[in-house]
């Protein structure tokens, strides 16, 4: 082995502590990035692959009079689709007469197929099998009886429970979708064996696409072939709609044309009846009373025999809803939380990195300004310099390439897993993780910058010396006065350790300088993560407490229910107070831009509104202007608008309409837009439709809420409810999807700021070792020689842990910004206790690295330490 190689290993052995260190913190930083950015894609890929292991139908069809098997062969004139037909319907059942979505159980189906979690499958007419959903939240269990209400219609009522299973129709545990029975929100799906379920036809048509299954659910490229299939489908099934209702009509028309064809008989033998009295009576009759009579009773008998014609054909209207997988509860919000996270993922990481690559810049730097002496000697010795620099770069790039690649593989194998291991608010998934090679190349990229960029720039400044110059110690740097010593009464009061300490920290501003931000930058990772528990946990509460002050809302049924809806409520006992609102959705465009899905509110009593509903921008509180249109910040954001701008706005099925912008409002949850009476009437040249109430209720049980839900939809008062700790569930739930990601960001950074603390307190003591050798020979005691470094560092972290408030805060801001969705916008919040344990951890840190640097000094080889290099 040659002599340069073998002082390299002889380098990595003598100096292994700093050799692991560099390589610990490239591993943390490389782990963290590529960890980190392969949640959000491990998180899309594992549902996909579960759903497609399962088989889910890549479109549904719901038709209002059912399907044949002529349907099914209609769905697969389209090029590649195997389509199945399914019995359901939502019925209500349970202990709590609740909504359930009804299943009839095919053994031969090989779409959207049930994943056993516990039991069988049913086989008998007399068994159910549930959600999985159902055991856990409502605590059914094997072997009980399970009852269904009558208006099920179901040829029996009661069953027994022989299983629970999951469905792929079904990712999200705690959304299930709505309905029009019940309290209209579908708590559970079951299955029984289809004839039990009364219905004649089949009335879901599932169609599965084989193309579409090598293409990732939630890809851009999956969701235009799946519209383009959703068109062909269409196609064929438009003619097929006239085809089911000429079918169905005939049907219906047989026993009506069979009334038709006797009256028809008894009209010829009245006309006939006629012609004789005519002929008896040599005209001078025309009909008698009996005749008479005769002639208005089949007259009637027309009439109903027409309505009765015309009910069949009013009745018989064929038409169908379409959905995708997008459409399925839970599907596309599992999505958009995977998106949030790669949002996430795109911001934290990179800072996470920086901070890392900083550091592991100084520490290589600092080793090679330590082998000035050395690379003298080789220089002296007659070395060539690219044969002294490739000893140092050799040393940089194992470092960085060990690091790099355990750090990037370890990352992207664990991280992903981990999270998706925690995210139990979804049916087990199927772990999938992508290899993340754009981020391997960039983490290695980035680490190799950061370890052989620094051992070049530094080992080519040294290199430029004279071999007598680098055989000597580099002159130490000069002091000069600080600005506290100007500060006389302060500075007189100071003991003389404390000024040296002062002296010191102002002496070595470089390495002052990079301990800040090394600390500013951990404490900063640490606040970001409890900020974004804070601000994702929080986010409901903002909105209903500063934004919304109703309970409830109901859609009436019609504007004429409203006197019946308020009746029903306040029978409860839990009725306070209401606003009366038009309640419409439509889409804004301006600049180019658009957003859809905006609800427009418009209250009968607009004076009163403020008490539902807060508008305000910045802060500042306002009233609902009489003209314009107010909207939420989101709006005005995504189209690029302020006060004062005009936007287009258009109601679903209605024309466009040009409205100005007369105020910005705060919103976190859903897309909202408020007009006046006299503004709505004015934009769209009618009066608003009063269709909803917006209620302040008394506190409800959850219970308590299901029955007046129950209420307003059976007796038609109502086409559905929301309550406001619904909502608030909904979006706790969303919050708590993040919380792992948050645990390994507080975890790592934690992690990273140890290390990077103890890193540079060790450079510290390595350049001054000769510094605390003098003031140890001179007396000073074991403790006073530690909290001589010590000290500074107390300083150091005391401002690096101000500074990094300011980091951890701007950092928040601008990872929620990114991870801010069309329907969700996070505040900014962090609580005064994650700025406490941000803190503590810091401070524990520091006391931590303050111990073993105490050990260290303790065995300083003071003699080694002071002997000349001359």
């Amino acid at each position: 082995m040659k002599p340069m190689r073998k002082n390299m290993w002889r380098e990595i052995g003598a100096n292994k502590g700093r050799f692991i260190a560099i390589v610990l913190i490239i591993l943390l930083g490389t782990l963290t990035f590529v960890g980190v950015r392969a949640a959000g894609p491990g998180l899309e890929d594992s549902m996909d692959r579960t759903v497609k292991d399962q088989r889910l139908a890549d479109v549904q069809l719901l038709s209002t009079t059912g399907f044949t098997k002529q349907d099914v062969k209609t769905a697969e004139q389209v090029s590649g689709a195997k389509a199945e037909l399914t019995r359901f319907k939502y019925v209500t059942g349970g202990k709590d007469d609740l909504a359930i979505a009804l299943y009839g159980y095919q053994k031969a189906a090989k779409q959207d197929q049930l994943t056993l979690t516990a039991g069988r499958l049913p086989r008998a007419a007399d068994e159910v099998l549930l959600d999985t959903h159902a055991k856990t939240e409502y605590h059914y269990h094997l072997g009980q009886t399970f009852t269904f209400s009558k208006d099920a219609d179901l040829k029996r009522r009661t069953f027994k429970i022989v299983g629970f299973a999951d469905s792929p129709r079904y990712v999200d545990n705690n959304e299930r979708g709505s309905t029009n029975v019940g309290d209209g929100t579908v708590r559970f799906f079951a299955y029984v064996q289809p004839k039990e379920l009364n219905l004649d036809v089949a009335t879901l048509l599932s169609v599965r696409f084989a193309k579409l299954q090598s293409e990732n659910s939630y890809s851009n490229a999956y969701k235009d072939d799946v519209a383009d299939k959703v068109a062909a489908l269409k196609r064929v099934f438009k003619p097929r709609a006239e085809d089911r209702n000429a079918e169905l009509l005939d049907t219906a028309m047989k026993p009506i044309n069979a009334e038709q064809a006797k009256l028809d008989a008894a009209k010829q033998q009245l006309t006939a009846a006629t012609e004789q009295v005519k002929a008896a009576s040599q005209g001078a009759l025309t009909t008698t009373p009996e005749l008479t009579a005769q002639t208005q009773q089949l007259e009637a008998a027309q009439q109903k025999l027409d309505a009765a014609k015309r009910k069949a054909k009013g009745a018989i209207e064929t038409s169908y809803t379409w959905q995708t997988r997008a459409d399925l509860p839970g599907f596309a919000s599992f999505g958009d939380s995977a998106d949030r996270i790669a949002a996430i993922a795109n911001v934290f990481p990179v800072f996470f990195f920086l901070i890392a690559a900083l550091i592991t810049f100084t520490t290589i730097t600092r080793m090679v300004e330590e082998a000035r002496g050395q690379i003298g000697t080789f220089k002296a010795l007659g070395y060539g310099k690219w044969a002294i620099a490739r000893n140092y770069l050799m040393y940089a790039l194992m470092a960085g390439l060990l690091g790099a690649v355990i750090g990037s593989f370890a990352g992207n194998l664990t991280l992903p897993r981990f999270v998706v291991s925690l995210y139990d608010m979804v049916i087990p998934l199927t772990p999938t993780i992508p290899l993340m090679w754009g981020s391997f190349a960039i983490a290695l990229v980035a680490s190799l910058l950061a370890t052989v960029g620094a051992a070049w720039l530094v080992t080519r400044r040294e290199l430029r010396e004279r071999p007598a110059e680098l055989m000597r110690p580099a002159a130490p740097k000069s002091a000069k006065r600080i600005l506290l010593e100007r500060i006389k009464p302060l500075w007189r009061h100071l003991s003389f350790n404390q000024k040296v300490s002062y002296r010191n920290l102002f002496r070595y501003k470089s390495r002052m300088i990079m301990t800040i931000v090394g600390i500013a930058g951990g404490t900063g990772l640490l606040l970001t993560g409890f900020g974004l528990r804070d601000s994702i946990g929080t986010t409901a509460v903002h909105q209903y407490d500063e934004v919304f002050h109703y309970e409830a809302t109901v859609a009436l049924a019609s504007p004429s229910k409203q006197a019946e809806a308020l009746r029903i409520v306040k029978d409860s006992g839990k009725y306070r107070a209401r606003q009366v609102v038009t309640a419409d959705t439509g889409k804004a465009k301006a600049n180019g831009q658009q957003i859809a899905d905006i609800n427009l509110y418009t209250p009968a009593r607009p004076a009163k509104f403020g008490q539902f509903v807060s508008l305000s921008q910045h802060g500042d509180t306002y009233k609902l202007p009489t003209h314009g249109i107010v909207i939420a910040q989101k709006i005005a954001n995504q189209l690029n608008v302020k006060k004062g701008d005009t936007i287009t706005f258009t109601r679903t099925g209605k024309a466009a309409k040009k409205v100005k912008v007369s105020g910005i409002t705060t919103n976190y949850i859903g897309v909202f837009a408020y007009m006046s009476p006299g503004a709505y009437a004015k934009t769209f040249g009618q009066a608003p439709a009063k269709n909803a109430l917006l209620l302040k209720l008394k506190a409800m049980s959850g219970r308590q809420r299901n029955d007046l839900a129950h209420q307003l939809l059976k007796r038609g008062a109502a086409l559905g409810t929301s309550f406001k700790a619904d909502e608030t569930k909904s979006i706790g739930n969303m919050g708590a999807t993040l919380n792992p990601v948050v645990l390994i960001f507080i975890l790592l950074s934690g992690v990273l700021s140890f290390v990077v603390l103890y890193n540079l307190t060790n450079i510290n003591v390595s350049e001054r070792i000769r510094e605390l050798s003098t003031i140890k020979v001179l007396g000073f005691y074991d403790r006073e020689v530690t909290m001589y470094i010590v000290r500074e560092n107390i300083v150091m972290t005391i401002v690096g842990i101000l500074f990094g408030y300011g980091v951890g805060y701007g950092l928040l801001a601008y990872i929620l910004h990114q991870a801010e969705t069309t329907q969700v916008i996070f505040p900014v919040v962090i609580d005064p206790l994650s700025y406490v344990w941000s803190t503590l951890l810091m401070a524990a840190f520091t006391g931590i690295v303050m111990l073993v640097t105490h050990k260290r000094l303790q065995r300083i080889d003071m003699v080694g330490a002071l002997k000349s290099s001359e």
